[in-house]
């Protein structure tokens, strides 16, 4: 929202209503409230005509889709020709040495914190189950790229836990 200015605009979309409102008590909490707009949107067919946006970016939520190619196909034909898709996900450890590790964490430690501080367990292993289930680096590039994304790549961080994934529309 800063970086577009008062003369652009940012939409900010979730399908869970419950989290789109506390992102924007948050977005007014830190004073960024003019060029923001809320969409209530399911990712695999946005209510967006085409080519509406410029960019758009994922954090943690495409593996929460249902239908990752729907998806993508959605968000790719909500771009603009020049416009960039970014995504930002959990991935896959690629250090083989530490996944009984990682493994230790995700799946014994993590519910434990959560049925700890949150009093859930069920959601911190749904995270960890979902996380696995995720496509990894190479298959979500190669997603991205039969949905019609150009200069498709990503780069790893923390050791493949977390991917940043970009596409081009041309």
């Amino acid at each position: 929202a800063k970086a577009v200015g008062r003369n652009g605009q940012v939409v900010v979309s979730d399908i869970n209503a419950a989290m789109l409102n506390e992102g924007r008590d948050r977005m007014v909490n830190e004073g960024l409230t003019g060029n923001l707009a809320y969409v209530l949107a399911d990712a695999e067919q946005l209510p967006f005509p085409p080519r509406q946006f410029d960019r758009i970016s994922m954090a943690f939520g495409l593996r929460n889709v249902t239908r990752i190619p729907r998806a993508l196909a959605a968000i790719r034909a909500a771009l603009r020709p020049g416009g960039q898709l970014v995504v930002l996900e959990f991935s896959q450890l690629y250090v083989a040495s530490l996944r009984p590790l990682y493994d230790l964490y995700s799946f014994q430690l993590l519910p434990l914190m959560g049925r700890l501080v949150a009093s859930d367990a069920d959601s911190y292993r749904y995270l960890a189950e979902s996380i696995r289930l995720h496509p990894d680096q190479e298959t979500l590039q190669s997603m991205m790229e039969e949905a019609g994304f150009e200069d498709c790549g990503y780069i790893n961080l923390s050791g493949g836990i977390v991917a940043l994934h970009h596409g081009h529309v041309y």
